[in-house]
């Protein structure tokens, strides 16, 4: 089981998208969310994901193919 905390920051067309949702769901990683400030326009959000190593991977090269910017996190910086 690996640990990655990644910070996601989304496009305007996809804050209301069920993106981590979905990155849960079809790759069978645990999303924490850790930090967040999401509104209607735009938003970013500090997960830790839980899971296979190839799953985490293929799961974020699957959100930044949507559109997702993802930066890396190391304790409470954001690598990017």
């Amino acid at each position: 089981m690996a640990v990655r905390r990644v910070r996601f920051t989304f496009p305007e067309d996809l804050i209301k998208e069920p993106v981590i949702y979905l990155l849960g769901k079809e790759f069978a990683v645990i999303t924490n969310v850790r930090m967040a400030d999401v509104d209607e326009h735009t938003g970013w959000v500090v997960l830790e994901l839980e899971g296979e190593a190839a799953e985490i991977e293929r799961g974020l090269a699957w959100a930044q193919g949507r559109g997702v910017r993802v930066d890396s996190v190391s304790g409470d910086v954001v690598e990017g």
